[in-house]
């Protein structure tokens, strides 16, 4: 059932994307947004409370409509793992920004990839040229889709999948929402949301980062993973994009804030052998590059997928 909840979401959405902004989305926002407005009063453990109730709040009834439907029919479960997962995806919410942005590259456009860049990462982007415009786009791109696709297929494999894939898309909109703003950066209120999202997120990260190692280049993946994952003050985010690049042979991240919105760990402490180019290996991301990171995301697509299969059918014979 899991195998075919997720092709079939998957599916779907190639059909028929969920926009960004839909009603549902909206209605998460606005409950985060009333939740910290209600408990934020400056310690740390209001938004620990804040954030089980948000949890609570939208994972109970998901959980009960999935017993409630397993009793009912499998037809009907199955149909609830679809609609869960087709929700909690994120495929293609921001693939036409990519897309965009590397037919802009290709025909030398380098105005219009700049300020869909803007539009995409919400930061200024009229000095870059285009090597910047691509690493950033490529940055930005391998990131979402461990948050919107791969982290989602780990917990839905969990019990109670549904339940679990809310949580963690959940999670991950509260780390930043009560962290990232202007208003909320020295708050105590996020500090919890963005702890629970790192254990949250701790395992599926590994995962991702192996997925692209198998299907790129390992033997760079794993180097750059062991050696420069840390210049990223998120470790996961650092996971991710040391081994994405290693695995498509191209050099990401700089001493400046990126795509994913991460600094180095600490900038002033770094050698300046430390962030010389030639210290990561790869090349220099090129427009060449977006397209090789939209196959390295469907090969490991692929290989979720297989081992999915692979899970479903050692589940159903035994």
């Amino acid at each position: 059932m899991t195998f075919l909840s997720i092709l079939c979401a998957l599916l779907i959405e190639q059909l028929k994307p969920l926009r960004a902004d839909n009603p549902i989305y909206g209605t998460v926002k606005l409950l985060a947004a009333r939740m910290e407005l209600w408990f934020n009063a400056g310690d740390a453990h209001h938004g620990k409370l804040g954030w089980f109730l948000v949890m609570a709040a939208l994972m109970g009834p998901t959980a009960l409509i999935y017993w409630l439907a397993l009793r009912l029919s499998p037809f009907a479960a199955l149909a609830w793992n679809i609609l869960i997962v087709y929700l909690t995806l994120g495929f293609r919410h921001y693939s036409h920004y990519y897309s965009s942005i590397q037919l802009a590259l290709n025909s030398g456009d380098d105005v219009s990839a700049r300020v869909l860049l803007a539009e995409w990462t919400k930061q200024d982007t009229s000095a870059m040229e285009s090597g910047e415009i691509a690493r950033i786009a490529v940055e930005k791109a391998l990131v979402t889709t461990h948050r919107n696709v791969f982290g989602v297929f780990f917990w839905f494999l969990m019990p109670v999948g549904p339940a679990c894939a809310i949580m963690y898309r959940v999670a991950e909109y509260l780390a930043r929402a009560w962290n990232e703003p202007e208003h909320m950066k020295n708050e105590a209120f996020g500090k919890f949301a963005a702890r629970a999202f790192y254990w949250i997120d701790w395992i599926p990260a590994r995962l991702t980062a192996i997925a692209f190692a198998i299907v790129g280049n390992f033997e760079d993946a794993i180097y750059a993973w062991r050696n420069f994952a840390s210049r990223w003050q998120e470790e996961a985010v650092g996971i991710i994009l040391a081994a994405g690049g290693g695995a498509l042979g191209v050099r990401l991240g700089t001493p400046l804030q990126g795509a994913a919105n991460v600094m180095p760990a600490d900038p002033t402490s770094l050698e300046s052998t430390d962030l010389e180019s030639d210290a990561v290996p790869g090349e220099e991301p090129t427009a060449r590059a977006l397209q090789s990171a939209v196959g390295l995301v469907w090969r490991a697509l692929l290989l979720w997928m297989l081992l999915l299969l692979l899970l479903s059918v050692a589940v159903w014979l035994g």
